[in-house]
């Protein structure tokens, strides 16, 4: 014989069942929506930089990071050493500390001992201009960390005469965090060494 008591039951377990099934779905929905956002959020960590035909970093711009890693890593060398051997009164201070931030203590080091051998005091006293008219990289792309070598050729100024040296570093380079506008292309130069040294003659000069 059915009582009031067994249609509470019932209603009772019904919405007991009502209720997980809203409680498992809604627990569904949450995983698949963060796991979504997380995919969502790796993709744009890939794409969200574009590098232009000039090696320059243009964030917010879908664009393979990978695809791009070459072009990104020849352009941090040629900007680094750029800044890091271009020097003029003017703004080799403002240069030197761009630089600083392409590349971890090794390139410090270098920059602290050319410091204390007096060699920025010199080119200053003198008013020498030491411009970069040339950089040539080679990047070893096959695998973390990336080996580099680059020539550089310098020119400096010495009022009347001017002479030209070719300067070879090597180095290896790392992917790191981008920091806009210090380090944007996310790259970071370690192992940093100025293997060599030379000065360059008037016919090879010509040659080039």
């Amino acid at each position: 014989m059915k009582t009031p008591f067994t249609n509470i039951q019932q209603v009772l377990r019904l919405n007991r069942f009502v209720v997980m099934g809203l409680i498992l779905m809604t627990g569904l929905v949450c995983i698949i929506s963060v796991t979504l956002v997380v995919i969502v959020h790796k993709e744009s960590l890939n794409k969200a930089f574009m590098v232009s035909s000039e090696g320059a970093v243009i964030p917010l711009q879908l664009a393979s990071q990978r695809e791009n890693l070459e072009v990104e890593a020849l352009a941090h060398l040629e900007q680094f050493h750029g800044w890091f051997y271009g020097v003029e009164a003017n703004s080799y201070e403002k240069n030197m500390e761009k630089a600083l931030w392409l590349g971890n203590a090794s390139v410090d080091a270098i920059y602290r001992q050319k410091k204390a051998d007096g060699f920025y005091n010199r080119l200053l006293q003198y008013s020498l201009v030491q411009r970069v008219v040339r950089i040539d990289s080679q990047i070893d792309m096959a695998q973390e960390p990336y080996a580099f070598q680059v020539r550089t050729v310098i020119r400096i100024n010495r009022g009347v005469v001017t002479d030209t040296y070719e300067l070879i570093t090597t180095g290896k380079l790392i992917i790191v965090e981008r920091h806009f506008p210090h380090n944007p292309h996310g790259l970071l130069i370690t192992d940093f060494f100025e293997n060599s040294l030379r000065k360059i003659e008037d016919h090879e000069t010509r040659e080039e």
